[in-house]
């Protein structure tokens, strides 16, 4: 007690000059050192674009106004910080935070002999991160807790991490729902605003998604909604209800399911995901599956005959005979004038270009005439999965590697 009574008499006599920076007594910096703990609590909130931690902040400088004679620290308690100087210490990108203060407010203020501070404290906060989604779910999110001086410039203080990258605990043993911490470490920069340059450190840290929890949720019942819709080209043409029923029940599940995916994810964000080409692509495939039946069924039925082809061309040309042997009888006559034989004229080429045109049109559709089209069925057996294959080789590829 003979150390604690002539420290707080101390702290009571100088409380207003307490709020004085110590370079205002001595003619050095007042250097604070920085240790941070992260508590196993990080949640990644994507689409809010932000994270919540919870980090107990450690901070350490030298006051030597409270120097004091003796071998062993004091710890103070944390209602006394009102009477020290201490760090305007402020988190920047910060959202919302709070300090906890059950069953007290966890301060911690310890003061060795040589005026050396320990102020630490335990605090919750909400931090923005700019995410980049276009590689959601396979995507690395890099985000940074940034510790910020507010009124001090560089030419008042000074911070710096204490033991570097090590300065930051508890990484090693944090288990996330849907992330893995890769990499972290810490730097030291400068905040240049208006008013002037302020003191800053930084501590990085990057998260990669773990994809298989997304590869049983989507991409897997995706895959087997493919392959249920190619069931339908082992199915006779004549099915019609079967194919049809198939076709739009693999149609309307897939539209559920890309529905489902875009819940979870901000409106906001209008950029394209990984997750989205992958399921406008198994869309696009379960939709050609069913427009291939109905082109194979419309060739099926709608397929004409030679004869029947044959019969048309007659009947257009036994049409336009008549017309011609009227203008023979007319072209004999020399009573008629310069104005009847222009009209003929245009009557006869009026029922050629009839001719000419049902021509071209059997023509072209010869060139789509599929004699057999349930050959339809055996090509689509096997350009389907082997193009789905395909692409999701170059799309895995993409994605990981790029």
């Amino acid at each position: 007690y003979s150390l604690l009574i002539p420290l707080t008499f101390v702290l009571l006599t100088w409380r207003v000059t307490g709020y004085l920076c110590p370079t205002a007594v001595s003619m050095y910096f007042c250097k604070t050192e920085y240790n941070t703990g992260l508590l196993c609590v990080i949640i990644l909130f994507f689409f809010f674009q932000d994270y919540t931690a919870t980090i107990f902040l450690r901070q350490r400088w030298t006051d030597e106004r409270l120097c004091f004679d003796g071998n062993k620290s004091l710890s103070l308690d944390g209602r006394l910080v009102e009477m020290l100087w201490v760090p305007d210490t402020f988190i920047v990108d910060s959202k919302k935070s709070f300090l906890h203060d059950i069953t007290v407010e966890n301060r911690l203020i310890r003061i060795y002999p040589n005026g050396t501070v320990l102020y630490a404290l335990r605090i919750t906060t909400t931090v923005a991160c700019s995410m980049d989604l276009t590689k959601y779910p396979m995507d690395k999110q890099t985000c940074t807790l940034q510790l910020e001086s507010w009124g001090y410039n560089i030419n008042d203080v000074m911070f710096y991490w204490t033991r570097g990258n090590d300065s930051v605990s508890g990484l090693d043993t944090l288990q996330l729902a849907q992330y893995t911490v890769e990499d972290h470490f810490t730097s030291v920069s400068e905040a240049v605003y208006e008013t002037g340059r302020y003191p800053k450190l930084v501590f990085h840290f990057e998260l990669k998604r773990n994809i298989l929890y997304f590869i049983l949720e989507t991409y897997v019942p995706s895959i087997l909604l493919v392959v249920l819709s190619w069931v339908s080209f082992w199915i006779s043409q004549s099915s019609v209800p079967a194919r049809i029923c198939i076709g739009v029940t693999t149609v309307l599940t897939m539209t559920t399911l890309m529905m489902g995916a875009r819940t979870s994810l901000p409106n906001a964000n209008c950029f394209i995901k990984a997750i989205d080409v992958y399921l406008g692509i198994c869309f696009s495939f379960i939709f050609g599956a069913l427009l291939e039946y109905a082109v194979a069924h419309f060739c099926t039925l709608h397929r004409l005959s030679s004869k029947e082809r044959n019969g048309v061309l007659a009947a257009v040309t036994n049409s336009c005979s008549t017309p011609d042997n009227i203008n023979k009888i007319d072209s004999n006559r020399s009573s008629e004038t310069n104005t009847d034989k222009k009209r003929e004229r245009s009557k006869h080429s009026g029922c050629t270009s009839p001719m000419s045109v049902m021509k071209r049109l059997f023509c072209i559709f010869d060139c789509f005439h599929v004699k057999n089209p349930y050959h339809i069925d055996n090509y689509a057996r096997f350009s389907f999965p082997l193009s789905f294959i395909i692409i999701n080789v170059l799309y895995w590829v993409y994605y990981l590697y790029f």
